[in-house]
């Protein structure tokens, strides 16, 4: 795929910033860590990729707004674009030593999501997308969601609850209901690369509460492209605002969907 001139900036800082944190996770037992709540954390590897991320986009492109994980939100001059970033996610694999993180860069305009690249450095893996333009992987493989049409055939992801977080009790319900009538459930610690992962088939589908924008942003559009159904778990909710999202492939997703919603 040919992408935009914005999409080309993204690819080139999240491989920026994909180097440096491989960088970083070759030395993780000397990184600085601290902590920014219950069972959550922060490190240096965070703060330094997303001082590439912000460096790159925003002297390519700076009218455009900024929501990052590390760095918050600053208004821009062009208040119908922004950027939406996740420096590391999956910052727990990465601090324990477990090859499962990646860079995830959004372009919003308008209140849409227009463009998403997620790289994963570990595995130097590439997934991007533009509004209309199909899902992509690394040399101009075009995504596909997994064609699977029995639930009990598939395989799903979620995020488990942490640290004394809220939804547990829904999660566990949720497992209890989805579980007995599918082929698996992963739970491999970085929302946006489960996106990824139905983008390609490799999951069928993915559910869970309680995220960020720019844990779902980049992944949202990818997902979309690739030809899956997208929607907060309260359909009648915005993904992003929500920070709850369900999705799968077109044959799964009605059932798949109200197990999760409980209907």
């Amino acid at each position: 795929m040919q992408g935009s001139a914005n999409l080309n900036i993204m690819i080139k800082a999240a491989r920026k910033a994909g180097r440096s944190l491989a960088k970083d996770f070759r030395e993780v037992e000397n990184l600085q860590v601290s902590m920014k709540g219950a069972g959550d954390f922060v490190s240096k590897a965070d703060l330094r990729a997303e001082e590439i991320l912000k460096e790159e986009l925003m002297t390519a492109r700076p009218t455009y707004g900024w929501l990052a994980e590390e760095g918050g939100e600053e208004a821009g001059q062009d208040p119908t674009r922004r950027w939406i970033v996740d420096p590391l996610d999956g910052t727990t694999n990465f601090l324990h030593g477990m090859p499962h993180f990646c860079v995830s860069i959004a372009l919003e305009h308008k209140g849409r999501v227009v463009a998403g690249v997620i790289y994963d450095p570990a595995k130097d893996e590439m997934f991007y997308a533009e509004k209309g333009e199909g899902a992509w992987q690394d040399n101009a493989r075009r995504l596909r969601v997994s064609g699977r049409r029995k639930m009990i055939e598939c395989v799903f992801a979620t995020g488990l609850p942490f640290g004394g977080r809220a939804d547990l009790p829904e999660t566990l319900k949720d497992l209890g209901r989805i579980l007995p009538g599918c082929a698996g459930v992963r739970r491999w610690g970085s929302a946006a690369l489960d996106l990824a992962y139905v983008a390609a088939g490799r999951y069928e589908g993915f559910w869970e509460r309680g995220l960020n924008a720019w844990d779902l942003a980049a992944g949202l559009l990818i997902v979309q492209e690739a030809g899956g159904l997208v929607e907060a778990i309260d359909p009648e909710a915005g993904i992003l605002d929500s920070g709850e999202i369900v999705c799968a492939n077109e044959q799964i997703y009605d059932g798949f969907a109200k197990l999760v919603r409980n209907a």
